[in-house]
């Protein structure tokens, strides 16, 4: 007797594989967490270089599309092989992309380093009259309070015994532990380097095969849904990438202007190290909401060693600056290209931060963003489907809403959740 497996029983049968397997999965994570964390490290160590190569062919697509668009165009007038022409065009848009990429990375280095190089060298020229004549500072203030004054002095030895005390104790005889923290972090420096330049070249097939890709994401997706699926998934494709395009590439040009802003104000007001200080501010200004105030705290140290009161007027000028970018500037370059609320981005920026550090409170916002559209959309297809208003100012509950509600009840004309 032959067995007869229909359709119905095979999927059955997969939805119960998929089940068990889903819960062997979560069974591990929970109680192997630790052995999943170190196969995760193990993989993300691999592709690392993948992981460079597609963040730098992401950030330099804009320019590599432009580029090859408007070459494509002057060239297709000149010959009619267009297969030819598309070649060189793209050709001609990676070498003009690596070349942004060069020029970009290069100048922030040589804006940051120099400068950095020269803060510390004056710092530790200005550190003894300094601590000298902020001394002097702490005995005037003092002067009429000797109880204070005893304190302090009291403290001040405390802290520097138990800094003499660190050194002999710790630092001097684990400084094998130190030559070994050392080496660690010469090969960590070497592995970055080694990472940053083959993204470098992973960077460079990618943007010459992301139309293939693409091609071939879309074929896959077409034979594996039906169509009206198919269809959304694709859909949902566009708006992510509109979503992170959007945001990010809106994020940088609003950091640059941040920091040409701070050079400037800097410079005409005759600050210290205003390079320096404005790379800073433009680097963490990246950072949503938190970014200036990340890039004031070392800022403001630097120039606290050289004028308290300069410090101060610095931080007065860095939450002008602050709110001057979160109201205007901002909001004019952004718009509103992540739909979140002041609550949501927060959320977003706290969560992704603890979670993954830097990269976590740059990109927490728009993939916060993806799933919180997501979401939305399918609540209101379900409403929809149910009969109800998707309109979010239907559910929204006050006092005049309520009274207005009652009257439009006692008239008979119904709530306005549900759809006419």
């Amino acid at each position: 007797m032959k067995l007869r497996f229909e359709e119905t029983h095979i999927k059955w049968g997969v939805t119960a594989f998929l089940v068990v397997t889903a819960c062997i999965v979560v069974f591990f994570v929970i109680y192997r967490f630790d052995v999943l964390s170190e196969i995760i490290s193990v993989v993300t160590g691999i592709l690392t270089p993948f992981i460079y190569g597609l963040v730098f062919a992401y950030l330099l697509c804009p320019i590599y599309n432009l580029v090859t668009r408007n070459l494509y165009r002057i060239f297709s007038r000149r010959t009619r092989n267009q297969k030819r022409t598309l070649t060189l065009s793209k050709g001609l848009a990676t070498f003009v992309s690596l070349l942004v990429f060069v020029i970009v990375i290069s100048g922030i280095c040589w804006m940051i380093i120099p400068g950095l190089v020269e803060s510390v060298m004056h710092i530790v020229s200005i550190l003894p009259d300094s601590m000298e004549q902020f001394s002097q500072w702490i005995d005037e203030k003092t002067l009429r309070y000797p109880e204070m004054q005893a304190t302090l002095e009291n403290w001040i030895e405390r802290f520097t015994n138990n800094i003499i005390k660190y050194v002999e104790e710790t630092m001097l005889p684990g400084y094998m532990e130190v030559a070994t923290s050392i080496s660690t972090g010469v090969f960590s420096v070497i592995t970055v380097l080694k990472n940053f330049f083959i993204g470098i070249i992973i960077c460079v097939y990618f943007l010459n095969s992301k139309d293939l890709f693409a091609a071939q994401s879309k074929k896959l997706i077409l034979a594996t849904y039906n169509e009206s699926r198919a269809k959304r998934i694709l859909e949902g494709a566009i708006f992510t990438n509109k979503t992170f395009g959007g945001f990010i590439n809106g994020k940088i040009i609003d950091s640059i202007i941040i920091g040409i802003i701070c050079f400037v104000v800097m410079s005409v007001l005759n600050w210290e190290y205003p390079l320096l200080i404005s790379c800073i501010i433009g680097l963490t200004n990246v950072i949503p909401f938190f970014g200036p105030f990340i890039g004031a705290i070392p800022s403001a140290l630097l120039i606290l060693m050289v004028s308290p009161m300069q410090c101060v007027y610095f931080l007065i000028f860095i939450l002008i600056l602050q709110q001057v970018d979160g109201n205007i500037i901002g909001p004019k370059i952004l718009g509103d290209s992540t739909g979140l609320s002041s609550f949501w981005v927060m959320f977003a920026i706290l969560v992704g931060g603890g979670l993954f550090g830097f990269v976590g409170m740059v990109v927490g916002i728009p993939i916060f963003a993806v799933f919180y559209a997501y979401f939305s959309s399918a609540v209101n297809r379900r409403l929809d489907k149910r009969g109800f208003s998707t309109n979010i100012k239907d559910y929204t509950i006050d006092k005049y809403r309520v009274k207005q509600t009652n009257r439009r009840k006692k008239e008979g004309k119904g709530n306005g959740i549900f759809k006419r």
